[in-house]
């Protein structure tokens, strides 16, 4: 779902495992199951199925997430490897029927570059260090997956199969290797492959020089790998980075060496460069190698002191993953969901399971390597910030159920901006210049009218006022278009040329002008909600002003929809200017003055024929993200029932328990984010705003233990899995006329109650009932 990478998105039985373990996917066949891993279904995390979203990444579609290992927002997450991946490939894809080991991934999404991996590879026999001849073929069915264990039968190259189980903390790796029937066991540890630049092109390759350490004695391989895929866009070159391991076994070495591009060093102990591996071969009698794998961004010493902090020795498979499934037990079993299939609790639970993952840790042990100056930092801090899709929803969801982690995020933004210049766009690692608008000026300003504000707020409003009146480098003649190579901070590009005095980004100079004028004003209005929450009024009511203004020198009167502009003033085409998006979705994107909208399209009974044809007319693209507030504005012209209708629809048509279960990628966990509020019953349409709009709830019940509240949210909704159709609602006993509801009402806890119908009912839908007296 990124510019120019948009793949199509498409993207029981429950086995768990032990005092462990978790769910399988109701489409996996039965199988044996040893005996430890048995037990019946405890938790809400044994409806999470990380199959689902995992459509590949062909043009039949992508989730975006893979089946991993990992805790809650981890550092790295272990999955098996089908596949090199590179932009627009992830590591795992279901279609595929060879596995070729098991990487310690950091891409956080299929249209990033990977960075800094680790990657271990059993075999038995002939050491195969070359990527191509070390696939062994494995079957679904002999494959279990969940978020704390990973289970998978191996047909060896040479005879015999392997059974390999992986499990994983933040930063630590945890695989166990069974041989059966096998020859010579062996573990591969790669440092350095073939690295695709940062496309989509798996010619375009460069060779990063990596480096391996083999120390028999301690039973250690160790080594850094310094691929960052995307290190040819974006500002910020990160010369020293690197990915450092330290892979610890539980069984001596038999013999040991190194391998290079398929050439082995026997009784090798180091070794550098390119296409780099070394191995490990254990004593014949030997039938299973457990081996942990501490990783870091900031030196071996410090990959082999997260490896002895968080899996110290002595500790088995068992004890990581029961350590992994309790972190996700925690958020999980917070919510209770009453009257919801199979079906339905896989979805909800995994969607959970995905919105808890990004932006994830690049802190280590109090201290991270920062990019943007080369420097190692004490502090905490995050990458991963997909930040154009998840302001919307996902911060949101995050701010309610992972409150403790939004302080730490915000100021690991804060650090990216003393040190880089700039608060991030899409980091990764450091800034890509990905996608438009400043929209971390939206996270920084949600979270502090909502009541977080453990972080520099000076610094924060020094950044984000520098975002509204800064323009780029260059900003007169630098496109910027979509991974333009070779140029400084994107940041608000336009912002020089015609944005600050006209209100519009000049379409024949900026690409995707018409998406950057609509973005920018939302990010001007969260400007001014930080602003005056700071008792900056001057730049409030300015920022205000231009917040207000800006999104309608876009609306052609004559046509009724937005438009980019050129900087002559002149209409640039109804083609022209969007991001992921066309002039239906955008037209929509007003989010904080729908009331003006409304007016330039007539009113309300205007403004929800105006939707109708929207929908009916094929125009709305769930997959992208521009479309997901669309929906609720009937709720805001009132037309509720409509709203309710739209919703079910988009929801039965996008979302499903199958490998293809995202009609879209899952963009760091936006897609999630949305079916997860629309469950509930209301979305951040306007996240700023601290406010949500009422759609329609989907189960009977939902109750949810907040951390950051004194009592439970409950919500109640008999019949609402057959019942679309809302007749009243109430807030702690008291009725709400219209169908807003506050933060306060929600972060606080308390009892929601929903009234269901089957038939549209005329609460809020006063031009609902109106539009039909009239006909």
């Amino acid at each position: 779902m990124r510019r120019e990478l948009r793949n199509e998105k498409t993207v029981g039985r429950l086995i768990v495992l032990a005092a462990v373990l978790l769910s399988v996917s109701a489409r996996l066949h039965q199988r044996d199951v040893p005996s430890a891993f048995s037990k019946p279904a405890s938790s809400a995390v044994d409806y999470v199925d990380p199959y689902i979203g995992n459509g590949g990444d062909s043009p039949n579609g992508s989730g975006g997430m893979i089946p991993s290992t990992a805790p809650p927002f981890a550092m790295t997450r272990w999955t098996a490897q089908t596949r090199q991946n590179y932009v627009s490939v992830t590591p795992y894809n279901y279609t595929d029927t060879s596995i070729y080991g098991f990487q310690g991934t950091h891409q956080p999404a299929i249209w990033m570059g990977e960075s800094g991996q680790a990657i271990i590879a059993p075999g038995a026999g002939q050491i195969q260090s070359v990527f191509e001849k070390r696939g062994m073929s494995f079957k679904h069915e002999g494959e279990i997956a969940t978020a704390s264990y990973y289970s998978v039968l191996l047909d060896g190259i040479e005879g015999g199969q392997i059974h390999a189980e992986q499990s994983a903390t933040s930063r630590v790796g945890h695989l166990r290797f069974t041989f059966k029937d096998t020859k010579t066991p062996y573990v591969l540890v790669e440092a350095t492959r073939a690295s695709v630049m940062g496309s989509d092109d798996p010619t375009n390759v460069t060779h990063p020089l990596g480096e391996i350490t083999i120390d028999p004695l301690h039973r250690e391989i160790s080594g850094r790998n310094p691929e960052r895929q995307d290190f040819i866009i974006g500002p910020s070159p990160a010369p020293s980075f690197a990915g450092y391991f330290v892979a610890r076994f539980d069984v001596p070495f038999a013999s040991y060496g190194t391998a290079q591009n398929g050439t082995i060093s026997e009784n090798a102990t180091s070794g550098q460069g390119a296409l780099l591996s070394g191995f490990a071969r254990f004593p014949t009698g030997i039938h299973q190698v457990n081996v942990r794998v501490g990783v870091s961004f900031i030196s071996v010493e410090q990959a082999r002191k997260n490896l002895d902090t968080e899996i110290p020795d002595g500790t088995s498979l068992e004890k990581t993953a029961e350590k992994t499934r309790a972190a996700w037990a925690e958020k999980l079993d917070r919510i209770k969901v009453e009257g919801a299939t199979q079906e339905e609790n896989e979805i909800f639970y995994t969607a959970v399971f995905h919105t808890l993952q990004y932006p994830y840790e690049q802190s280590e042990d109090g201290k991270y390597y920062s990019g943007y100056d080369d420097t190692v930092h004490e502090g905490d801090s995050y990458t991963g910030y997909s930040i154009w899709d998840t302001f919307r929803a996902e911060w949101a969801w995050q701010i309610l159920l992972a409150p403790e982690r939004i302080p730490g995020m915000v100021q690991s933004m804060l650090q990216d901006y003393i040190e880089g210049g700039w608060l991030p766009m899409w980091k990764n690692i450091v800034e890509t210049n990905i996608m438009v608008g400043t929209h971390a000026d939206s996270l920084i300003a949600e979270a502090v009218v909502k009541g977080i504000r453990d972080f520099d707020l000076q610094t924060a409003f020094e950044a984000v006022l520098k975002d509204a009146t800064v323009p780029p480098d260059n900003d007169w003649n630098t496109s910027y278009f979509d991974r333009e190579q070779h140029v400084g901070y994107e940041v608000r590009a336009g912002l020089s040329s015609v944005y600050a005095s006209h209100g519009w980004v000049a379409s024949d100079i900026h690409s995707e002008a018409a998406s950057r004028t609509l973005d920018y004003a939302y990010d001007d209005y969260a400007a001014s909600v930080l602003a005056a929450a700071v008792s900056e009024d001057k730049w409030a009511a300015k920022l205000r002003e231009r917040a207000f203004s800006a999104p309608f020198t876009i609306f052609n009167n004559e046509t009724g929809f937005m438009e980019a502009r050129n900087a002559n003033g002149s209409w640039a085409g109804q083609d022209a200017g969007w991001t992921e998006g066309d002039m239906w979705a955008y037209t929509f994107d007003v989010v904080h003055d729908v009331p003006a909208l409304i007016t330039r399209r007539g009113g309300n009974a205007s403004f929800v024929k105006f939707l109708d044809e929207h929908f009916d007319g094929g125009h709305n693209d769930h997959t992208n993200e521009p479309s997901h507030h669309i929906p609720y504005f009937y709720s805001l012209a009132g037309a509720a029932s409509k709203s309710q209708e739209r919703i079910r629809e988009v929801t039965k048509i996008n979302y499903n328990s199958s490998v293809n279960g995202l009609s879209g990628n899952e963009d760091c966990g936006q897609m999630s984010a949305w079916y997860i509020f629309s469950a509930l019953g209301f979305y951040p349409v306007d996240p700023v705003s601290a406010e949500y709009v009422i759609g329609t709830p989907f189960f009977d019940k939902v109750t949810i233990d907040l951390p950051a509240a004194k009592h439970p949210l409950v919500i109640t909704s008999p019949g609402a899995p057959s019942k679309p159709y809302i007749k009243n609602v109430s807030v702690n006993g008291k009725k709400l006329a219209g169908p807003i509801l506050t933060h306060a009402d929600i972060a606080s806890g308390g009892h929601i109650e929903f009234e269901m119908s089957e038939t549209p009912q005329a609460w809020a839908s006063a031009t609902l009932v109106s539009a039909r007296d009239e006909s």
